[in-house]
């Protein structure tokens, strides 16, 4: 059984592992948003690494698969980038009896929708992420692309949004998203998308794992793309140890470098 413990901050009568209800309460969104509030998610290797053998899962561990699914439960819509929907052959949200229960008791719906961004509509009619879902997959592409993907995916029941001639507006996309009650946004990547969230200064919040693994120089970083015009910085708010891994929780500061 896994164990998670806090490391910081520590209150006074802190004793033994973190409870569940300890975690909701840690990795909670902020209460009562009155605009879209993004929080990223992502695990790497202890020298940087986004993926061992490809994917993600080679570096994950009971905690770190923990706080990705609370991720999931206490947010409105889970944003990602088409690759890694296609790496990690990803299906619609399908939260069991007491996750269900825990989104209720945060006045959430009782399924998140799954947003892609994706340029090119590379999703295609026949994923796993349009045909296994609860609710079906938003679509956030482009006017480039190809029409007939566009429509073949309309006709398979994902909704179709255009934002943008060539790439994803962002910005839009997640104002969008916000005018739909959708404010409590959970990123699951992958590093193209999260470097461009940054580099439009768009990241509220970042829950990073970090593995005990040496991965080598092969791996890409968990940001890619372009280049922010400034660093953001962030404050630490959390920090969590379990077998080895360590869980940091980091928010935007109250004065950016772009302010």
């Amino acid at each position: 059984m896994w164990v998670v413990h806090r490391l910081w901050p520590t209150p006074a009568d802190a004793a033994g592992p973190l409870s569940d209800a300890e975690l909701e309460e840690l990795y909670d969104f902020p209460a009562e948003l009155d605009r879209p509030w993004i929080q990223a998610n992502f695990v790497s290797s202890a020298d940087g690494a986004v993926t061992v053998d490809d994917r993600s899962e080679g570096l994950s561990s009971p905690a770190d698969k923990r706080v990705f699914l609370l991720g999931r439960d206490l947010a409105d819509v889970i944003l990602v980038g088409a690759g890694t929907v296609l790496a990690e052959t990803y299906k619609g949200a399908k939260p069991g009896p007491e996750r269900m229960e825990r989104r209720r008791r945060h006045g959430l719906a009782d399924t998140p929708p799954i947003a892609i961004v994706t340029g090119r509509c590379t999703i295609r009619p026949y994923d796993p992420v349009v045909t296994d879902t609860r609710v079906p997959p938003i679509i956030l592409t482009t006017e480039a692309a190809p029409a007939e993907r566009r429509k073949a995916l309309a006709d398979a029941g994902a909704e179709v949004v255009v934002l943008g001639e060539h790439t994803v507006d962002l910005p839009a996309a997640v104002a969008m998203l916000g005018e739909r009650g959708l404010r409590r946004i959970d990123c699951e990547g992958g590093p193209h998308l999260f470097g461009t969230l940054i580099a439009e200064d768009l990241v509220d919040e970042l829950c990073l794992t970090v593995a005990p693994l040496l991965a080598g120089a092969a791996p890409g970083r968990i940001a890619a793309g372009p280049a922010a015009e400034a660093a953001r910085r962030m404050r630490l708010t959390s920090l969590l140890h379990e077998d080895g891994f360590l869980l940091a929780r980091y928010r935007r500061d109250t004065v950016t470098h772009s302010e």
